[in-house]
């Protein structure tokens, strides 16, 4: 079964570098040219890997950056206002795209712009405990038009945890970045930190990106970015992407947003099985993660 997905995916994606590329919206050559991409001191590129809080930190850098996306007088995306710059769909010219850019990827640490190196721009990195990410991993390949073939959850499961996704390890991505933070002008922030006290992220945020908003504009900031009225706002919730790119009658691509879904899918046995590899892969990083809202401490 599981190869029979596999082969079902080899007809969407490309390996370039290490990493699983999805082949109808970006190409090697489009990967590569990134890293020669001129950096200016206030460009801010949001960095995940995919499913942890993407588009959420998106309405939070959107919100603090364009005054008239608080007050709702301007009616441009997110996906356009923090366009991908290794998958340029709306075919923006970075050249003369005016400051500050605010940027979007899920590049590994090692295929940014060059001149990120020297700390030139600066970049927020959000991260989310695994398994929730690959539950909602999961339910979002489920809402891809191209593939085919209907990957179970136990395959995919396995396909998670050996890196054969699109943008590949989870292991490797987080612990890439965070392992080289001192090459970067980087703030990392975590999914469930968000979630518990969504004013303070964007508090921080704001401190990172030398913004200041006066009470009135963070509570219109923490507001409009709440979970509820995200999936409410057709600016802010991806239902723009066409349909042959993402099929959303088969799901929201904001699904839930809660920390500890994965509850609700693992067993016990795979719970374990992933309590396991991600001891022997991130064991030894000084991080920790909160995996579900009630624990105390981050295990």
């Amino acid at each position: 079964m599981e190869t029979d997905a596999l082969e079902a995916l080899n007809s969407l994606w490309f390996e370039h570098k290490g990493i699983y590329f999805d082949a109808s919206i970006t190409s090697p050559e489009m990967i590569d040219s990134v890293k020669h991409m001129e950096i200016r001191d206030s460009d801010v590129f949001l960095v995940t890997y995919p499913k942890s809080g993407t588009i959420w930190t998106q309405q939070i850098l959107s919100l603090i950056f364009n005054e008239g996306h608080r007050n709702g007088t301007e009616s441009i995306d997110n996906w356009t206002r923090m366009p991908w710059i290794e998958a340029n769909v709306r075919n923006v010219d970075f050249k003369t795209h005016p400051s500050p850019r605010t940027l979007t990827t899920h590049l590994p640490y090692y295929l940014m712009p060059r001149e990120l190196r020297i700390r030139m721009g600066k970049i927020i990195y959000v991260c989310r405990n695994p398994k929730d990410v690959m539950v909602s991993y999961y339910h979002f390949y489920k809402m891809n038009p191209k593939l085919k073939y209907e990957i179970n959850w136990e395959t995919f499961i396995n396909l998670f945890i050996s890196g054969r996704v699109f943008i590949g390890s989870w292991f490797d991505h987080v612990r890439g970045w965070y392992t080289h933070k001192e090459d970067f002008n980087i703030l990392f922030l975590t999914y469930e930190e968000m979630k518990k006290d969504l004013r303070s992220a964007v508090l921080k945020i704001c401190k990172f990106v030398d913004i200041n908003l006066d009470e009135k504009a963070i509570d219109t900031v923490v507001q409009r970015s709440t979970f509820k009225n995200m999936k409410d706002d057709p600016l802010s919730n991806y239902s723009f992407v066409p349909k042959d790119l993402l099929d959303q009658s088969k799901g929201n691509f904001l699904r839930k947003g809660i920390v500890g879904d994965w509850k609700n899918i693992m067993t016990v046995a795979q719970s374990e099985m992933f309590d396991k590899v991600f001891k022997e892969k991130m064991g030894d990083l000084p991080t920790t993660f909160l995996w579900d809202l009630d624990e105390e401490t981050a295990s």
